[in-house]
């Protein structure tokens, strides 16, 4: 059996419905909203998988789901070489947001991640400790500080309410996912030009390491011939 990995609730789920419906695969969710049990029709020889997004990286490159659906942050920022782990297979045109530092409002002379490492620096020459950013994607973005040369600074574990930091200080600035941009202005932060670090969006990922059986190769051949 090809076991597809769905987020379980929200949005994405719904949206990834959508998306797999037009090309003729109809997911559902069985039971209770407790439950995370699907169903698959339209095509033979596949289940379905309701994890949460943050899950599916992991199980993909586990090789415990054939096929997942989340966002290429999380693929890149959960898997090191994600490239020999699991394989794009299509961008699914939802789920789009930008992956960015960002840093008060009232930094008035900070607007670049060069800014943002003098700033650092001064900073732990005043304070005695390090400026901290507020994130989840830890690998993600101390690779690119790195790339940029910033270097004084402390990664702070941030699960939830990323933006709402820099209020609460308990950091001096975030690295976080962003659509709109709203929530940022509402918390009095602003995004430094140079400080994109990845565009992310919902995708079909494929794992180079899950086995096939060879009764299960006709059932992947049709799932991938529906994509087009």
């Amino acid at each position: 059996m090809i076991k597809l990995g769905v987020p379980s609730k929200g949005r994405l789920m719904e949206k990834t419905f959508d998306w797999f419906a037009t090309r003729d695969i109809r997911l559902s969710r069985t039971g209770s909203d407790r439950e995370y049990a699907g169903a698959v029709t339209g095509i033979d020889g596949v289940s379905l998988v309701l994890l949460s997004a943050g899950e599916i990286p992991r199980e993909l490159a586990a090789g415990r789901i054939h096929l997942g659906v989340t966002g290429t942050d999380l693929v890149q920022d959960k898997l090191p070489l994600w490239e020999q782990q699991v394989e794009p297979l299509e961008e699914m045109g939802f789920g789009e947001a930008d992956l960015i530092v960002a840093v008060p409002q009232a930094w008035v002379d900070v607007d670049t991640l060069d800014d943002l490492d003098a700033a650092a620096a001064a900073f732990r020459d005043t304070h005695g400790f390090r400026l901290r950013i507020a994130t989840k994607y830890h690998r993600l973005v101390r690779e690119f500080l790195r790339d940029a040369g910033v270097a004084d600074y402390a990664i702070v574990d941030s699960q939830g309410a990323t933006e709402g930091t820099v209020a609460n200080e308990t950091a001096e600035a975030i690295a976080d996912i962003t659509s709109s941009g709203e929530t940022l202005r509402a918390n009095h932060l602003k995004v430094l030009s140079d400080g994109l670090i990845l565009r992310s969006q919902a995708t079909l990922w494929r794992s180079r390491v899950a086995d096939v059986a060879d009764e299960d190769r006709a059932a992947m051949t049709e799932v991938l011939a529906r994509l087009g």
